[in-house]
């Protein structure tokens, strides 16, 4: 899946979420500093933390299979059951098909999945209202209710994210901000955690929140050693601001920036809007149409 189908796929969740959490304006907050450090998590005792992965069409394999790795990966030394037991929910026990072709078979519907301790939401397709249903019903019982990627756009359609911090992708920082007023987004950062909800930045950030989950729970050592394990050298996970980088848009020479997700266009072959005389150019045809339905609006955002 390339970064236009990803970011086609987040605007079709965010029409849902707008509709469903409409206050009459569009602007989202905006902040760049990551939040502050968390607190420790209390495992349940010799028992496994169930962990609970919410697939639908065109999940994004790196969403959901960087964070499985890092929590499968999880050793402790004279603890019998593992340190996180993992599985999959869906809407049905349909197979999925997820970004890339690859096909998977659930290991739960929403009808039968146990109550997981953790949530985990990769990027994916807008969810059905089921869907929806299960995750709000389940986080009640959770420690951690966590996206990844532009799975943010699923969570924020629960409602269960209103007056929170997140982030997401960095193409999508714009779309998310215009989508949910009340919902402020954290640009430059690699996890941002805001009570019992945390969410990541793009596609590998996952695996970086998923080590500070292990932290949390079991110290900063347990999740050393399964970094090592996995022969994974990112230090993202120990510094929640760490993609700064992304925090300003970034332009290639001779190409122009799109106003919806700030990738680059070729300004010789992308459609193309004249607003106040100025013109402005899109990756893809629905990014124009949400530009000039309210071009004031796209460009107000900071």
């Amino acid at each position: 899946m390339n970064r236009r189908e990803l970011l086609q796929r987040s605007a079709a969740i965010g029409a849902v979420a707008a509709l469903a959490s409409s206050t009459g304006t569009v602007l989202g907050a905006d902040e760049s500093a990551p939040s502050g450090p968390s607190s420790p998590l209390t495992p349940p005792g010799a028992a496994s933390i169930p962990v609970a992965f919410v697939l639908a069409k065109d999940a994004v394999v790196i969403d959901f299979a960087g964070p499985w790795e890092v929590f499968q990966d999880v050793s402790i030394l004279g603890r019998k059951e593992n340190a996180f037991s993992l599985y999959t929910v869906a809407e049905t026990m349909d197979p999925i098909t997820a970004s890339g072709g690859m096909r998977i078979v659930p290991n739960y519907s929403v009808d039968t999945a146990p109550a997981p301790k953790i949530i985990v939401i990769p990027g994916q397709q807008a969810p059905s209202k089921r869907l929806l249903d299960w995750i709000r019903n389940a986080n009640k019982a959770t420690d951690l209710t966590v996206s990844v990627c532009t799975g943010v756009f699923v969570l924020a359609a629960t409602g269960l994210l209103a007056g929170r911090s997140v982030t997401t992708h960095h193409n999508a920082y714009r779309e998310f901000a215009m989508d949910n007023a009340d919902i402020a987004v954290k640009r430059g950062a690699r996890f941002v955690e805001d009570g019992k909800f945390a969410s990541s930045g793009g596609l590998s950030s996952g695996i970086d929140l998923a080590l500070h989950i292990v932290e949390r729970y079991f110290g900063r050592e347990v999740a050393k050693q399964t970094a090592f394990q996995m022969e994974y050298q990112g230090q993202g996970w120990l510094d929640p601001g760490s993609n700064r980088t992304y925090a300003q848009v970034h332009t290639s020479p001779g190409m122009a920036t799109c106003p919806i997700c700030t990738m680059d266009v070729d300004p010789k072959t992308s459609a193309t809007s004249v607003y106040k005389s100025e013109h402005y150019y899109f990756c893809m045809p629905p990014h124009k149409a949400r530009f000039d339905a309210a071009p004031e609006k796209w460009l107000a955002l900071v």
